[in-house]
């Protein structure tokens, strides 16, 4: 994945009012991650002939990465605890839990979450560097269909919902 997940989510919570007890400086830092994202084309772009496949964190990782394991067959373990998470969103939510929902259902940060066989990573840290964007390896695409969601210890992580509904 590019950059970091979760601001959006959190910058949204600030516009409503949530998290008044957030630091002012992450508040702002997360107020602008909403209202002015930075979309990833050029890393779409250098991603070409490298990623088997990507797409944006629109309506949230778990949800838009589940459409990238569905269309092609696969499945995947998530690695919850390396999904980056900027200093701004560590101040402005404490709690394990909360932040986790932010950072795999928020959606809104318009970063990549992208795959890449073992093989492309050379050529994967050579465009980080050259970009100035900070990629995070977060899971391991598996032959069989599903997504398992594991913390640091590789216990099972359970969320409500896997991201925002359009038709809710």
């Amino acid at each position: 994945a590019s950059g970091s997940l979760g601001d959006a989510a959190a910058g949204l919570r600030v516009a409503r009012g949530g998290l008044a007890a957030a630091p002012a400086a992450a508040a702002r830092t997360l107020r602008t991650r909403l209202d002015r994202p930075e979309p990833r084309v050029a890393l779409g772009l250098a991603l070409r002939g490298v990623a088997s496949a990507a797409i944006d964190v629109s309506d949230g990782l778990v949800q838009d990465l589940g459409h990238v394991l569905r269309a092609s067959g696969v499945g995947a373990v998530l690695e919850v605890d390396a999904v980056p998470a900027s200093r701004a969103l560590r101040a402005a939510v404490g709690g394990t839990a909360a932040r986790r929902r932010l950072q795999l259902a928020g959606g809104d940060d318009y970063e990549l979450c992208f795959t890449v066989p073992p093989r492309r990573e050379p050529r994967l840290a050579a465009i980080a560097r050259r970009l100035r964007l900070p990629l995070t390896r977060i899971g391991t695409v598996l032959p069989t269909p599903g997504l398992a969601l594991l913390d640091a210890r590789a216990r099972p992580v359970h969320l409500r919902r896997a991201g925002y509904d359009h038709f809710a």
